[in-house]
């Protein structure tokens, strides 16, 4: 009954245009002197034509809503099972629904990936931890055995030598903690890094002691050389966040150089003034680029074939697979952000010689199409 109704109420005006008609027949048929029992008649066909068409659009018209009411209870399976549309209006509603079914399909899939990459990445952020924690239970287990001795034992090699060798790779493993937990709340808060980007003017050498500062420790325990040569520049940018990417760079160079007594690990961190060659990637095809800040070191450096895929995520290269140090994530987070931040990042670099990181601070244009 509510589907008759549903029918009658879509073609009111079809009715009242046949009733209009009718009315009009039978009262000119009146003015003429036309006979009653002629025009009954013709009223009689006329109803029984109207009848004979509306049956089987009625039919039609069931079928249909039947049609779309299962479609509309397995739209998870696909639109496929949707009645063919028989009019102009009916192909634009299809057309509208097939664009927002392709849409909703893309989101979930999407949301899916993201979900699947955050598993990884948490898979891998949880490995990566535990081999510090581990780390840290040994040495602590270590440090309790050399306790005692260590206060009546004065030797050069004895005891306390070992507590503070145990001492200096304990800090070593918190500050790896640290940097991993950094990692991932990072990682956590980039979705909604837009809203969180506070541009102004910093002082460039404000940034980077900032950055040096965190790892100074690490520069001590490792014995690497920090040769800094002030910039005396300001740039327009996100203080908070440009800090995190020099952060992971030097991260980057202290995990790769060589350290220790005997060493000459060297990290240099300056300015460079000059004209080179920019790549297409990197500027749409030729031109110059000048005053590019570069963090440069002198560690096993990078394999001619891992270099273009540096800033992939999840990419660990040659380096990675052979010391199980790189997680892939660091220098795709820096690639993100600089990005976001409108600057450009590259690298150049050669296997066993070291790698420089060239940061360009200037606000890249962008043009809309």
């Amino acid at each position: 009954m509510k589907t008759a109704g549903a029918f009658l109420k879509e073609r009111k005006r079809e009715i009242w245009i046949c009733a209009v008609l009718t009315g009009t027949f039978v009262g000119v048929s009146y003015l003429y002197s036309v006979r009653m029992d002629a025009v009954k008649y013709a009223l009689l066909l006329l109803s029984v034509w109207l009848l004979v068409l509306a049956v089987p659009n009625y039919i039609r018209y069931v079928r249909k809503h039947q049609g779309l009411l299962e479609a509309g209870k397995n739209y998870d399976t696909g639109i496929e099972g949707m009645p063919e549309a028989k009019t102009l209006i009916e192909e634009d509603y299809q057309r509208i629904i097939t664009g927002l079914y392709e849409a909703k399909t893309e989101a979930e899939s999407a949301g899916r990936i993201a979900r699947q990459e955050m598993v990884d990445y948490y898979g891998m952020w949880v490995h990566q931890i535990k081999t510090p924690i581990a780390a840290m239970d040994v040495l602590l287990q270590a440090l309790q055995g050399l306790q005692l001795k260590a206060e009546g034992d004065m030797e050069e090699d004895g005891p306390l030598s070992s507590v503070q060798q145990y001492t200096k790779e304990l800090k070593m493993e918190l500050f790896k903690i640290e940097q991993y937990v950094e990692m991932v709340l990072t990682y956590l808060q980039m979705e909604e890094m837009t809203s969180d980007l506070a541009f102004e003017v910093c002082s460039l050498d404000s940034i980077i002691r900032q950055a040096v500062r965190k790892y100074s420790q690490m520069f001590i325990l490792k014995r690497i050389q920090l040769d800094y040569t002030p910039v005396e520049r300001k740039v327009l940018t996100d203080e908070k966040w440009l800090v995190f990417v020099l952060e992971q760079i030097l991260s980057n160079a202290l995990k790769y150089i060589r350290g220790g007594e005997e060493s000459c690990g060297k990290i240099s961190i300056y300015l460079e003034d000059g004209s080179y060659p920019v790549h297409e990637e990197r500027d749409n095809g030729g031109g110059i680029r000048k005053s590019c800040l570069v963090i440069e070191d002198n560690g096993i450096g990078i394999w001619p074939e891992d270099l273009p895929r540096v800033f992939e995520k999840g990419f660990t290269g040659y380096n990675g697979r052979t010391d199980k140090k790189s997680t892939g994530i660091g220098l795709y987070l820096c690639k993100t952000v600089i990005d976001r931040l409108r600057h450009q990042i590259w690298i150049e670099s050669e296997a066993g010689r070291g790698t420089k990181v060239y940061l360009s601070l200037g606000r890249r244009t962008v043009r809309h199409e």
